[in-house]
C-alpha cells in the first residue's frame, strides 16, 4: 500500500473503471466527486487554481483502468496537461523567486548608494 503525503489533496481519481474530478462547492456545500465527462470550463479553472496554489494529487492515467471511452479521452488530456503544469510548478516558483530576489537586491543597492 502506497503511503500518501499528509498535505496532498486528491482532485482527480479513477475508480470502478470511471474517472472523476472533485467538484469544489465552497464552505456551505460538501465537495462531491463528478464523472470526468461532465467537467465544465469553470471546474477546470478551479482545479487549475488548486494545482497552482495547493498540494495537488491525481491518479495516474492508465487506459486499462478506464473502460469508458469518453472518460479515457478527457482524463488523459487533463492528466497530461496537469502533469506538465505540476512538473513545471516548482521551476516557475523558483524562477519567480529568483527574479524577485534580483530586483530586490538591485533596488536595495540603489537605495544604499543614494544614502551616501
Amino acid at each position: 500500500m502506497k503511503k500518501e503525503e499528509p498535505n496532498l489533496m486528491k482532485y482527480l481519481k479513477i475508480e470502478n473503471n470511471k474517472a472523476y474530478y472533485l467538484s469544489i462547492k465552497g464552505e456551505e456545500q460538501e465537495d462531491t466527486w463528478i464523472e470526468i465527462d461532465r467537467i465544465s470550463k469553470d471546474d477546470l479553472l478551479i482545479l487549475l487554481n488548486k494545482a497552482i496554489t495547493s498540494e495537488f494529487e491525481m491518479d495516474e492515467y492508465k487506459e486499462e483502468d478506464l473502460s469508458h471511452k469518453a472518460h479515457q479521452i478527457v482524463y488523459k488530456n487533463i492528466f497530461e496537461k496537469f502533469s506538465e503544469l505540476l512538473e513545471n510548478k516548482n521551476s516557475f516558483k523558483d524562477e519567480s523567486e529568483s527574479l524577485y530576489k534580483s530586483a530586490f537586491a538591485k533596488y536595495s543597492d540603489t537605495d544604499q548608494s543614494s544614502d551616501d
